[in-house]
């Protein structure tokens, strides 16, 4: 865990706060520079690292260090498969490249000491050199017929002219200034900074936009353009040498899930056919009680709760009776800075997100609100449990807390798409059923919120449709060689203009398995619950399944399942 770290200080600084109390000490404060050599070295040092944990006893292991024991060599194993796909990434990708989440970060990257300030500053003065690297890795995939499509090129380079401009430095109100102001000012408040060190910071902080980063991101867009003649193929993966195989990887990888591309496939179908059927029972049942069409406003524009920390503590409270408690792990209080995204960076952020805090600062929590796509209402409510309470920021802590007392440090840098996004999609869909207990209560009586029931119920479905069907076309685009005409046909049958397909679907052709690590998580957490129901039988309740989730921690669904025999073994 500490060599991972000690040459990587951007993610260093976003896995811990105080490195130095934990004996890990930065080898340099810079970036981590792409080289062919270094990516070969590395997949070799994972072979080793493989080869090696190979020779051990397992049954020597205790429970956890067995558990944790499997997921390492399965993780490895599964990382290592990627080196047959050398030049299948796309770091630079329109949809979501580093040309935009590389200063997404530099925002967000918290200033805890005046010496974070320091390796902040030296962070943005090796951006040439890793720009650098992203150039030469486009290069050896263009050399490998793998380069980007022309107008994937041309729209990832406008958005490197884009996101960082002379005009926006020289007038001061570039984010990456005031976001920088504001963690000094900070600082400065609780006196970890004088206003001296204030105000050069400030001066070390233009100087570099200007003379170092704002170039670099004019060469990577000049980069990009030159190169963007070199792209062979269009469409999905399907139509790549490999393609198809290098997919198929993804998904695992993305997922957590085991089953094959065909069958997901039927799953996803099968989920469709049941959640639609359930949709039209809905409506028919509302339209049986109301005489009428629904009427989607009660729930949108008369949602009674729209202050997002009133939100939080109204998911807490509805929570309580199925999912275990924080406070019986600690006895600390859990902050969330909730703020919305800084208008610059609407154009370029999810709709929301959650900010994972560093292990050593567990308490201290960040969401981030993008009002430019997230609407009040119902739709706040359930995206702040999606990201805040039973979602992303309550499995997190939780799933830390269990690690700190009982497993091993290494698991925390696992990373477990599938069950940490399927796991919030759950507990999204859950808090539909909160939602309409909102607005019965906002409504005084049974009888009139029952409508209003009917409409979250619909709500929900009409969602995970859309999901579903998402994931369908990714994968009939990217595995099964769907071409775009029928694609294109598929949404707009489904209630989609003409524009919002064309940009779902180039969503989807430029970030696949993305709508699979959502969907595909949540069907398998689904799954594991009804195996627990039929283990555990009369011992099951929601209590305990999700309890049994969040110890295990993140992991892949194959694993989850075995331990989840095991505990049924055990306990009956």
């Amino acid at each position: 865990m500490q060599s991972s770290l000690e040459h990587d200080a951007l993610s260093l600084h976003f896995v811990m706060a105080y490195p130095n109390l934990q004996g890990i000490h930065l080898k340099d404060a810079a970036l981590p520079v792409y080289s062919k050599e270094a990516s070969e070295a590395s997949a070799a040092s994972r072979q080793k690292f493989l080869s090696v944990l190979s020779f051990l006893d397992s049954k020597k292991l205790n429970e956890e260090e067995r558990y944790t024991y499997d997921l390492l060599c399965d993780r490895l194993a599964l990382d290592l498969e990627e080196s047959d796909f050398s030049y299948y990434e796309e770091p630079l990708s329109p949809t979501s490249g580093m040309q935009s989440e590389l200063l997404l970060l530099f925002a967000e990257y918290p200033f805890y000491t005046a010496d974070d300030v320091e390796t902040y500053l030296s962070l943005l003065q090796s951006v040439p050199d890793y720009v650098q690297g992203l150039l030469s890795y486009e290069s050896e995939k263009s050399a490998a017929g793998l380069f980007m499509e022309k107008e994937d090129a041309k729209k990832s380079a406008q958005q490197c002219r884009e996101i960082l401009t002379k005009e926006a430095l020289s007038s001061g109100t570039h984010f990456l200034q005031t976001t920088f102001s504001s963690r000094l000012a900070s600082l400065l408040q609780k006196g970890l900074l004088t206003a001296k060190q204030q105000s050069q910071y400030e001066a070390q902080n233009q100087s570099l936009l200007s003379k170092s980063v704002l170039p670099a991101w004019q060469s990577l867009a000049d980069g990009l353009e030159q190169l963007s003649d070199t792209g062979r193929t269009r469409g999905g993966l399907s139509q790549k040498p490999d393609g198809r195989q290098y997919y198929a990887w993804l998904v695992k990888e993305s997922t957590g899930s085991s089953l094959s591309m065909d069958q997901l496939y039927l799953l996803l179908q099968k989920q469709f056919q049941k959640t639609y059927k359930e949709m039209k029972q809905t409506l028919t049942t509302y339209q049986e009680l109301t005489g009428g069409t629904p009427d989607l406003a009660p729930v949108n524009d008369g949602f009674p709760l729209s202050d997002p920390t009133a939100i939080l503590e109204d998911l807490q409270n509805r929570m309580q009776q199925d999912f275990p408690a924080l406070a019986d792990l600690t006895a600390q209080t859990v902050q969330c800075d909730i703020q919305d995204v800084d208008a610059g960076l609407e154009a370029y952020s999810s709709p929301a997100f959650y900010m994972i805090p560093p292990i050593d600062a567990l308490m201290q929590n960040t969401i981030r609100i993008n009002r430019s796509s997230t609407a009040d209402g119902i739709e706040l409510y359930t995206t702040l449990a999606h990201e805040g309470y039973p979602g992303h920021l309550y499995q997190t802590v939780y799933s830390s807390l269990v690690c700190d007392t009982q497993t091993l440090p290494i698991r925390k840098l696992f990373s477990y798409g599938g069950y940490v996004e399927g796991w919030a999609y759950y507990t999204e869909r859950i808090s539909y059923e909160y939602a309409a207990q909102v607005l019965a209560e906002a409504e005084g009586s049974l009888g009139s919120s029952y409508p209003t029931a009917l409409l979250c119920t619909l709500l929900a479905q009409q969602r995970d449709l859309q999901i579903n069907l998402f994931c369908l076309l990714d994968l009939s685009l990217h595995y099964y060689g769907a071409e775009e005409s029928e694609l294109l046909r598929s949404l707009e049958s489904f209630g989609l203009s003409e524009e919002q397909s064309e940009r779902v679907y180039d969503y989807l052709r430029t970030a696949p398995a993305v709508y699979l690590k959502y969907y595909v998580g949540y069907l398998e957490m689904n799954a594991l619950k009804k195996r627990a129901e039929l283990q555990w039988s009369d011992n099951f309740s929601l209590l305990r399944f999700h309890r049994f989730v969040l110890e295990a921690g993140p992991s892949d669904f194959e694993n989850l399942t075995k331990r989840l025999k095991q505990t049924a073994a055990k306990t009956g």
